[in-house]
């Protein structure tokens, strides 16, 4: 058994099935984004974690796992609200406890980095901190403040510039559908601007959706509509139209997606374009269904 304390439900991106999930926050410090329903559970109420209950984890899984380990994941919802000190307090843990470990990785809110100068990224890059996913969600500052993400285009921006200054390799997600039907072009138009700009590493789509119900979205978005699985496609086709990347990985691949598209942006956008194009001409009744309910 692995001795570290969870509180369900646990979250990770999809990159992270085989690594080591190690809480050092429960919960999301923001946690109003109205499509979000990750943290809303009240045991997920946000909290940092207990500075000495976290290096005694790394120290007690070193101690059973020794060099099994090789992947590290900070949990929960945005690891980098912590200060810097005990970031890189537990990323030495990690290289002392761990020494396996080739990727600490943790998802980032742009909006926690605006309290850390740059010289305090630079020390976690150099404490170990490899790769932070990014929700930037969208790129258009109508569509984030109608879904309360509490970012804009420019904050993201620079947050995704500050941290590959640093050297912290950077994974953002867009939510494909996020804007509905009225806002659906500039979402597209305005999150390919925020990728063309900042160049990540990794860049991938989900889709919006609702296990929940979207009464939190509809709340403070009442105009939203959904887009059918042909105007994701087409907004999708939008996005990767408008994209000028140089050397992105780029998947399209969660349980939540209608299409499975993977490559590099731009050596594979030809041929991206042209698998969704022919999922927007193929007949109704050929189209696909959702990865999730095709057991991907």
């Amino acid at each position: 058994m692995i001795p570290i304390r969870y509180v369900e439900p646990v979250f990770r991106p999809p990159s992270e099935a085989d690594s080591l999930i190690l809480p050092v926050t429960d919960g999301c410090s923001w946690n109003r984004c109205t499509f979000c329903e990750m943290y809303t559970a009240p045991q997920k109420k946000f909290r940092a974690r207990d500075e000495a209950e976290v290096l005694e984890s790394v120290r007690r899984v070193g101690q059973q796992y020794g060099d099994a380990v090789r992947r590290v994941f900070l949990a929960d919802g945005d690891a980098l609200v912590l200060p810097t000190r005990r970031l890189v307090a537990i990323l030495e843990a990690i290289r002392t406890h761990l020494p396996a470990v080739r990727r600490v990785a943790s998802y980032c809110l742009p909006r926690n980095l605006r309290r850390k100068p740059q010289a305090e990224l630079a020390e976690l890059a150099a404490a170990g901190l490899g790769l932070v996913y990014v929700g930037a969600e969208s790129g258009d500052d109508q569509v984030l403040a109608a879904v309360d993400k509490g970012e804009t285009f420019e904050s993201a921006r620079e947050a995704l510039l500050r941290l590959g200054a640093a050297g912290i390799r950077r994974s953002v997600m867009i939510l494909n559908g996020l804007g509905g039907r009225a806002l659906s072009a500039q979402h597209a138009d305005n999150s390919a601007r925020l990728m063309n700009a900042t160049q990540p590493e990794f860049l991938s789509t989900l889709v919006v959706s609702f296990p929940l119900g979207d009464e939190r979205l509809r709340a403070r978005f009442p105009g939203w509509e959904p887009l059918s699985q042909r105007e994701l496609f087409v907004e999708m086709e939008r996005f990767l139209s408008a994209l000028e990347l140089e050397r992105t990985v780029f998947r399209s691949d969660h349980a939540s997606n209608w299409l499975i598209l993977k490559g590099t942006l731009g050596a594979d956008k030809a041929r991206l374009l042209a698998e969704i194009r022919r999922a927007i001409s193929a007949p109704e009744d050929a189209r696909l269904r959702p990865a999730w309910a095709r057991g991907l």
